[in-house]
């Protein structure tokens, strides 16, 4: 008999031999996971110039109030950039938290790698993503930070798919962003919550706050993880998927 694990894996493998050639663009690893009907925004500046704007805003003291993040606290910040939230994070959750910082950009890595040994942060390791997985380890993180970046995954049903796993028992996934078109560095909060049901996450947390320039949504992991063939894409910005 053949594992689920196995089954997984053998899916993936076959997944090119099969595919039509209208998805030969997407990562390989993400052909068995349905395609989202919405553009993507091009990837963000790192730039951190506007850091002291956004503290004179208090916009990461909102946000990590709202998370709930305090001494011990285990959190991964993904599209971390330069490090804006990381070096916050650190503070906040102390020597007894810990903190990982992941992005998919190498320059954004090193600049990241260069910034956490400068300012000693004992407490932050770091790590390359994908497009279509975070890679974090399992049973991990109280929460998990997505903050102004969320738009900019193309992958998102394999993304959040793999993101599960990696939560703790009570884990949950923060997402700041933006009330606009997803090609234009936002996404609307209807469509975000579709993306997220659609992988078994459920709603907890809404607020709109001026301090984010945006909204801020707060999920957790709801039942079983769906297999990939079963998730319901979602067609339209209202969060209707396929099934609707």
């Amino acid at each position: 008999m053949i594992g689920r694990g196995a089954a997984l894996a053998l899916a993936l493998a076959c997944a090119a031999c099969s595919q039509p050639a209208d998805d030969l663009d997407r990562p390989e690893t993400a052909r068995v996971f349905p395609r989202p009907f919405r553009p993507v925004s091009a990837l963000s500046s790192n730039e951190y110039s506007t850091e002291d704007q956004r503290d004179n805003l208090g916009e990461a003291k909102v946000v990590m109030d709202l998370a709930s993040i305090r001494e011990g606290t285990t959190v991964a910040d993904i599209g971390a950039g330069e490090g804006y939230y990381t070096v916050r994070l650190a503070e906040r959750v102390g020597s007894q938290g810990r903190v990982l910082a992941q992005d998919i950009d190498p320059e954004a890595i090193a600049h990241l790698g260069q910034r956490v040994e400068r300012e000693r942060l004992d407490n932050v390791s770091i790590k390359t993503g994908a497009a279509d997985d975070p890679r974090l380890p399992a049973n991990s993180f109280d929460r998990v930070f997505m903050i102004h970046m969320y738009h900019e995954v193309s992958e998102p049903y394999a993304f959040l798919w793999r993101l599960r796993p990696a939560l703790k028992a009570g884990g949950q996934v923060v997402v700041v962003d933006v009330d606009r078109p997803t090609d234009q560095h936002g996404i609307p909060p209807e469509l975000l919550f579709c993306e997220f049901r659609a992988v078994g996450f459920r709603l907890v947390e809404f607020v709109r706050k001026p301090e984010l320039n945006g909204y801020y949504a707060q999920f957790e992991a709801e039942g079983q993880r769906p297999e990939p063939a079963a998730i319901k894409p979602c067609v339209t910005a209202k969060g209707k998927t396929g099934s609707q």
